[in-house]
């Protein structure tokens, strides 16, 4: 059995490249590891943490995910808009995965930073999903 964090990213990915209003901002580039040089903006999977949180006769666990929206847009509203439209394609969305089963996925909070580089502008987008494996 594939981990509940593998699955929902494979998950996570297929629903944002086929978001019609994330699409339109970022153009289907939504990325693993982006590639050099890339094109902005784009939107990348980034770090993730799974704690156990099994029950009585369920095993299961909160996974939390971040995401990373990207832009050279001058200033924040690009970066937001992505931001946006990420948290509101993944909020509460029924992904199914191939072998877990996903409770819940919820955006939790966003923030918005300029990168070192005084010119990206970085969005940050985490989520929390509540996943358990299949009964056996």
């Amino acid at each position: 059995m594939a981990s509940a964090e593998l699955e929902l990213q494979g998950a996570i990915v297929a629903r944002l490249k086929a978001d019609a209003a994330l699409t339109a901002l970022v153009g289907g580039r939504v990325y693993d590891q982006p590639p050099s040089p890339a094109t902005y903006p784009y939107v990348t999977i980034g770090e993730a943490q799974t704690l156990r949180d099994d029950a009585t006769c369920i095993s299961g666990s909160k996974v939390y995910l971040t995401l990373h929206g990207w832009s050279t847009a001058v200033g924040y509203p690009e970066a937001k808009r992505i931001a946006e439209a990420v948290a509101e394609s993944l909020h509460l969305a029924p992904l199914a995965l191939p072998t877990n089963h996903l409770i819940s996925l919820m955006h939790r909070q966003t923030r918005t930073l300029r990168d070192v580089d005084g010119l990206t502008s970085h969005a940050v987008i985490d989520f929390v999903a509540s996943v358990r494996k299949p009964f056996a």
